[in-house]
């Protein structure tokens, strides 16, 4: 079983060195750079950030900047299954925190972080857009709608190792 912590350096791939490359000279190419990287890795590697700042040539502070700025953009590796809990108005009212106060229970860690084995992270988003359907979460993209704190364990297993 490979530890977390000896896994590869990542690095930038032809394509994304030459998307960099069509980009260098564009304005806002620092966020356009960094959509292309997270959509790649699904994150920001820290090793990945220094060849962007080299190729870019910008201060890698200002990458660092730009990545904490947003929420969009991560800096830690998410789990293999993606969990969002909507906390828009409608959800929160409806129960979106304990939603969220269950899944920490069930799956013993927090707000953005990842379980130890690397299936599940878990982060509070804003608004998914299906308020008619509060609470909602969304799995690697599945919505669920109506979420009751009851039902996390069957949505849980249904992701659990599998794949």
């Amino acid at each position: 079983m490979s530890n977390e912590n000896t896994a590869a350096v990542q690095t930038l791939t032809p394509e994304l060195r030459a998307f960099i490359a069509e980009w260098k000279s564009k304005p806002g190419n620092l966020i356009m750079v960094l959509h292309q990287v997270q959509q790649h890795f699904g994150y920001i590697p820290r090793e990945v950030a220094f060849e962007v700042a080299d190729l870019l040539e910008i201060p890698l502070a200002k990458i660092y900047g730009v990545v904490t700025f947003y929420n969009f953009f991560k800096l830690q590796k998410p789990g293999r299954n993606k969990i969002q809990v909507c906390m828009g108005t409608a959800c929160y009212l409806k129960g979106g925190e304990d939603i969220i106060l269950e899944l920490e229970k069930q799956l013993g860690v927090g707000l953005n972080t990842v379980t130890p084995d690397g299936e599940f992270s878990v982060e509070a988003v804003r608004c998914l857009g299906c308020c008619g359907l509060a609470p909602v979460m969304v799995i690697n993209g599945e919505v669920f709608g109506k979420v009751v704190t009851g039902s996390l364990t069957g949505i849980l297993d249904k992701f659990r190792n599998n794949g």
